[in-house]
C-alpha cells in the first residue's frame, strides 16, 4: 500500500483520502500520489489517488493537502 501523507494537519492513509474526496466509504484503494498542479481554491500541492467506490466504477480523485478542495474525474 501507499504511504501516509498530510492532509490539511492530518496524517492520511490512500484508503483515508479516497473516502476524503468520495465523502464515503470506499472498496479498494490504490496508492497516493503527487499530483502535477496546484490547488485552485489556494495554491496548495494536490495529491492523486485512484479508487473503486464501487463494484463498477473506478475514480480518479484529487485532494488539496491544504484546504477542503477536491474533485473527481466523474463526467
Amino acid at each position: 500500500m501507499s504511504e501516509n501523507r498530510v492532509v490539511q494537519g492530518r496524517m492520511v492513509t490512500a484508503r483515508t483520502l479516497a473516502e476524503m474526496v468520495e465523502g464515503d466509504s470506499v472498496m479498494e484503494v490504490d496508492s497516493i500520489e503527487e499530483a502535477d498542479e496546484t490547488c485552485s481554491a489556494c495554491g496548495g500541492n494536490v495529491l492523486k489517488v485512484t479508487y473503486m467506490p464501487s463494484v463498477t466504477e473506478l475514480v480518479t480523485g484529487w485532494k488539496c493537502q491544504d484546504c477542503d478542495w477536491s474533485e473527481t474525474d466523474r463526467d
